[in-house]
């Protein structure tokens, strides 16, 4: 009779390693580790963390950071501005030549709170459990109970129940954060003090013009991106509605107010439109976006971003970055009608981060582990799901409403939002114009704030912009804390 074989050894994730250090005369302990979820009593995932908690910490409260995607680490937020190392960068938005560079970053968020910097599931470190089905965490509601497993795991690992918890996300991140403020209330009894949405995506329907599915139905994605599309036309010199010398502030409030305005009422229009009324309209919008006046007529005024990115300097073979209008490259190949080569910061920032995240967690910290850190997994992004979803044409859940009824929930609870004025991805108009049509009583609407810097999607990565965004959010956590 065949004897049965020794039962094989339960996986485990890769062991965790802890390490102390010294951050502006703070003494910290930093902790990266692998958080193991379950479903149905069986391993699902393994979620990489990265915590840093101060020695003497008191009543410090503790924030939980997102990268976006889906799909994308947490590396930009870790190494651009919160964590006491960061890269090295020009200080513009441009991109640092290779090999990348580690130094000190005084702006870290350690001066305020500790933090738990979280990969999302086959994120970073992170990944799907051996035999777990790979897409089981790929949806808007699986993904942020995942999140809330992680959050209660380590404050009950942590003894820090009685702390005040923050969140904090970037791009898709700011759409967990934002959701996440009614979520941990309800399924998990966690009042948050404070919700921090960096470049979020709010909203899904016309999130941007990037997209062919936009078209001449549409009208809100066209008057979002209008003011960044003049800001950065200005700032390459090619603005014919203002000088070189004119504030930027100025430009900013022509630009809304056009773009709500006669722009937004011609859009809607369309046909009826009185002849005369409707060239002006084109006139004032090549005249703020440095465009040809008869390519914004022949697209009755619907330019997308990757139209308007490829066109500003095309005389000067340069593309702008969509990312950050301000960044620009030389285009590959000029002669072709669309637009085919690289993002200069999207794709340029990739090597940066790849780089230093690996110095950092393997190097710095001693992170032992044979997997690969994913900066950004496409196949994620094209397997995510609304989990919401209950017929064909029910749009994506997006996230304004709980984060309107998180507001209203939890009376303790405070929120900023953060964008950089030359994003054209999540662009700063859209969080001002949500902002504005959530409908909030005075008591509410003064716990919400929007403050916006000069800089791309990731605006911290300019000098200035990070010194100011630190600033803010100083600020705001110590309100949002404040007992």
């Amino acid at each position: 009779m065949e004897q049965p074989g020794p039962t094989p050894p339960a996986h485990e994730p890769p062991a965790g390693v802890s390490t102390t250090g010294v951050w502006n005369g703070l003494g910290y302990r930093a902790d990266a580790q692998w958080i193991v979820l379950r479903q149905e009593e069986k391993p699902a995932a393994e979620i990489f963390t990265v915590s840093y908690v101060a020695e003497d910490r008191g009543e410090r409260p503790v924030t939980f950071v997102f990268g976006g995607g889906p799909g994308g680490a947490s590396a930009y937020l870790h190494l651009g501005v919160v964590g006491p190392r960061r890269i090295a960068f020009p200080g513009d938005g441009t991109m640092p030549s290779p090999p990348a560079r580690l130094v000190d970053n005084p702006e870290s968020w350690l001066a305020f709170t500790d933090l738990v910097v979280v990969d999302a599931v086959d994120t970073g470190f992170s990944r799907s459990a051996p035999g777990a089905e790979p897409t089981s965490y790929y949806g808007t509601e699986r993904d942020l109970d995942a999140l809330v497993e992680v959050i209660t795991r380590w404050l009950g690992d942590n003894g820090r129940w009685h702390s005040p918890v923050l969140v904090a996300g970037e791009s898709y991140g700011g759409y967990r954060a934002a959701r996440l403020i009614r979520r941990l209330q309800e399924s998990a009894g966690i009042g948050v003090s404070g919700s921090i949405l960096i470049s979020p995506a709010l909203e899904f329907a016309g999130l941007s013009t990037i997209g062919l599915e936009l078209g001449d139905y549409d009208v809100l994605p066209w008057v979002d991106t209008l003011p960044t599309m003049a800001l950065a036309a200005a700032h390459h010199g090619r603005s014919r509605a203002f000088g070189p010398d004119t504030p930027p502030s100025e430009i900013r409030r022509a630009a809304e107010e056009f773009a709500t305005g006669e722009f937004a009422t011609f859009l809607v229009r369309g046909a009826a439109t009185d002849p005369a009324d409707r060239q002006r309209v084109f006139e004032r919008h090549a005249a703020l976006t440095g465009l040809d006046v008869e390519d914004v007529a022949r697209a009755e005024g619907r330019i997308r971003i990757t139209r308007f990115t490829r066109d500003l300097l095309r005389a000067d073979r340069l593309a702008l970055g969509i990312y950050d209008a301000t960044v620009t490259t030389t285009d590959p190949y000029p002669d072709r009608e669309l637009y085919m080569g690289a993002d200069p910061t999207l794709t340029g920032i990739a090597a940066a981060f790849g780089a230093g995240i690996n110095q950092y967690l393997r190097g710095e910290l001693g992170v032992r582990t044979e997997r690969t850190y994913t900066l950004l997994d496409p196949t994620v992004v094209a397997a995510w799901q609304d989990d919401t979803r209950a017929v064909y044409n029910h749009p994506p859940k997006g996230a304004t409403d709980d984060l309107r009824y998180g507001l209203a929930l939890n009376p303790g609870v405070r929120a900023i939002i953060t964008h950089g004025h030359h994003d054209l991805v999540t662009p700063y108009h859209a969080g001002d114009r949500l902002r504005n049509q959530m409908r909030l009583t005075p008591g509410v609407a003064s716990r919400l704030t929007a403050q916006h810097f000069d800089g791309g999607h990731m605006f911290y990565l300019w000098d200035d912009s990070r010194r100011a965004f630190t600033a803010a959010i100083t600020d705001f956590v110590t309100t949002a804390t404040a007992r």
